[in-house]
């Protein structure tokens, strides 16, 4: 295979718009199966994990290869989901072209606005797909008025359905695709679709006459552009985004699929026509997907210069390792084929490599990185642990592993509250994240929502006493001290001063003191939390010229502490966040409502870069917004999105303070 064979598609849109159906039907129609899956019935090609079949929803994007007029089309078919949005970044790393499919019925979904956002950033061509054309109440022009009213006139039908509804007309190629089984019929365009055809053909060729000077000029001067010239056009329009085309699709009955096929080998560019892939230089890839399960571990490259074979060895830049390669395979879903090398631009996987997605591997002797895939912040997060008592390690390592698979969630083991944390996308993913410890693991877990790190600190000034004496037979232990304690904003570390005069405490003991009191302001008085912004100063005591040592001193320090902070007006402390809302015009009224009533203070509001979106900038206590990515997505049925990070600590409100003790003597008594 040559590279400029190869086609590389990413699948997007929302949840239930039809993307696996359209790939199953482009494998049963190019033979590659030798039948037509289905999502209802579990056993499609795409989405064969055990959690995809049970909840009836790509969660991981699959790679499905398929030969159609001379191409190897790479289809890699995307989840919907927005929790999942991890693997359709990953996926579009590997593709030259994304398809966003929007049903006939449901016309622009948010899946579908939000997929043009991801293309349109990574700058890559587009196409849209109108599927389900055949269900009750679809109407595939009036989804794509409704493309053109949204986008502009750049987007072009290429295919439109008949007026029977049994197949589907190439504007281009002016020939009628009629579907029966897995076959398709070319023959002459019905005369009673013809006057539409003709209408929409022309306004095609004015699209793809716009895509060079070369063909303006050429239609300007005829006014007719043949099916070469289209074709050219539309394939230049789409690698720097000036032409969208529309493909009518019925991926059930097989009808469209096709002409879609055919439009991918026409205007889809192969990867040689993509900045950064080169045949010709020596060889690099970039891994773009890891699979990790009970089929073994396959790292998925994307050949980006070169080409590789088998017998290879490559250099991994982030772990500085050299792999021999060993065994390469295509794989169409789950299924494996060995095959000996692969192309530059083609998709391969290798087996048994300690490699992550992101990774550049490499000609050894031509080192060079390409850039990370960026993950958008986590939103939500939970505590995990275990339903059966130490575990822990089992849920921490099935977990690692997991985030070998999907990079878009971390865990963090939170040694202030002492809980693991699972941040991720959203309820959906953490939840499916669940469900694989189990099934994978054995390891059966529980949530509950993770605790705020709350801090404490000191209003007033207090002078405080700490003596240690013990007297047991032999060397006893003595230390005796007196520490002013009083706030300070300079640092939130505790900051240490001595005042000690005529040698009352040994300056050897200081260390001691300081030691002593650092180690006391890990556990406030109120609520165990840490204790910020304190400032102590030694400035007396005493001392026994036997019986003083280190331990002594450290324990009197930690005396004077506990006697000192009650006395010194200690207050709770909570996290405060900068939060930045992005919403719809007609959602704002409501997402304000909201943050009100979580305690939160809107700074400032105006337009958003996006069109009809207004940003929201408001500071909110952090231990208020566990479920606000959940209630957002809700209101404004998935168009919302936010950033929340951390700002500074306040004083709690009073009721929360209380709730805060309160919380903390219960676990203390558990």
């Amino acid at each position: 295979m040559e590279s400029k064979n190869i086609r590389n598609i990413a699948l997007l849109g929302h949840g239930n718009s039809g993307k696996t159906s359209l790939a199953e039907s482009m494998l049963f129609v190019t033979g590659a199966v030798d039948r037509l899956g289905k999502v209802s019935d579990g056993n499609t090609v795409c989405d064969y994990d055990a959690e995809e079949i049970k909840r009836q929803i790509t969660i991981a994007s699959s790679v499905a290869p398929v030969s159609f007029a001379g191409c190897k089309i790479n289809v890699l078919d995307c989840p919907g989901y927005f929790d999942f949005v991890g693997d359709v970044l990953c996926a579009l790393r590997a593709a030259e072209a994304g398809v966003i499919l929007c049903s006939a019925k449901d016309g622009i979904s948010v899946g579908a606005e939000r997929s043009w956002k991801y293309l349109k950033a990574a700058n890559l061509p587009t196409a849209f797909v109108v599927s389900k054309c055949d269900e009750e109440h679809g109407d595939y022009f009036a989804v794509v008025d409704a493309l053109r009213e949204k986008y502009g006139s750049i987007v072009a039908p290429v295919t439109i359905p008949t007026a029977d509804g049994k197949g589907v007309i190439d504007l281009v190629h002016n020939v009628c695709y009629t579907t029966s089984g897995a076959k398709s019929t070319k023959g002459a365009v019905p005369a009673a679709d013809a006057g539409r055809a003709d209408d929409l053909r022309m306004e095609l060729m004015e699209t793809a006459a716009g895509a060079t000077e070369e063909l303006m000029e050429k239609f300007f001067e005829t006014m007719e552009l043949d099916e070469a010239d289209m074709i050219t056009g539309i394939r230049a329009g789409m690698l720097d985004r000036s032409v969208v085309p529309v493909f009518a699709s019925s991926a059930m009955l097989n009808i469209g699929t096709e002409a879609f096929l055919q439009g991918v080998v026409d205007y889809v560019p192969d990867p040689t026509e993509v900045k950064g892939i080169d045949p010709a230089a020596p060889t690099q890839a970039f891994v773009f997907k890891t699979v990790s399960d009970q089929f073994g571990k396959y790292s998925f490259l994307k050949v980006m210069k070169g080409n590789i074979t088998s017998d290879m060895s490559l250099r991994n830049v982030r772990a500085s390792s050299t792999d021999k390669l060993g065994r390469l395979y295509t794989v169409c879903g789950k299924k494996t084929t060995e095959v000996k090398d692969a192309c530059c631009g083609d998709i391969v996987a290798v087996g048994k490599m300690d490699w992550k997605t992101g990774d550049t591997v490499c000609d050894p002797k031509n080192e060079a990185e390409l850039p990370g895939i960026e993950m958008p912040e986590p939103c939500y997060s939970m505590a995990i642990s275990p339903k059966t008592k130490g575990q822990d390690d089992k849920v921490a390592g099935g977990l690692a592993r997991l985030n070998e698979e999907d990079i878009s969630f971390t865990l963090v083991n939170n040694a202030e509250t002492h809980q693991m944390v699972i941040s991720g996308q959203g309820d959906i993913q953490v939840d499916v994240l669940c469900s694989k410890l189990k099934s994978r693991f054995g390891v059966d877990t529980e949530l509950a929502p993770a605790r705020v790190a709350y801090r404490e600190k000191i209003k007033g000034k207090v002078e405080a006493h700490g003596r240690h004496k013990k007297q047991s037979g032999g060397s006893g232990q003595f230390g005796d001290v007196w520490i002013r304690f009083e706030p300070q904003e300079e640092q939130d570390d505790m900051i240490f001063a001595e005042e000690v005069f005529g040698g009352a405490v040994p300056k050897n003991f200081f260390p001691s003191v300081e030691k002593g009191l650092r180690n006391a302001v890990q556990k406030g008085v109120l609520a165990g939390y840490p204790l910020v912004g304190l400032k102590a100063t030694l400035y007396d005591g005493s001392y026994h010229p036997v019986d003083s040592n280190d331990m002594a001193f450290r324990t009197a320090a930690k005396i004077a502490y506990k006697n000192g902070m009650a006395q010194a007006a200690p207050v709770i402390l909570e996290p405060i966040g900068d939060l930045k809302v992005y919403i719809p015009d007609a959602n704002l009224g409501d997402i304000m409502g909201d943050i009100t009533k979580r305690r939160g203070r809107v700074m400032g509001m105006g337009a958003a870069d996006e069109p009809k979106m207004q940003e929201l900038v408001a500071e909110v206590p952090m231990a208020e917004m566990g479920d606000f990515s959940t209630m957002l997505r809700s209101v404004t049925a998935g168009r919302g999105y936010f950033t929340l990070t951390f700002a500074r600590y306040e004083d709690a409100p009073g009721n929360v303070a209380q709730k805060v003790i309160e919380d903390a003597k219960a676990e203390a008594e558990e």
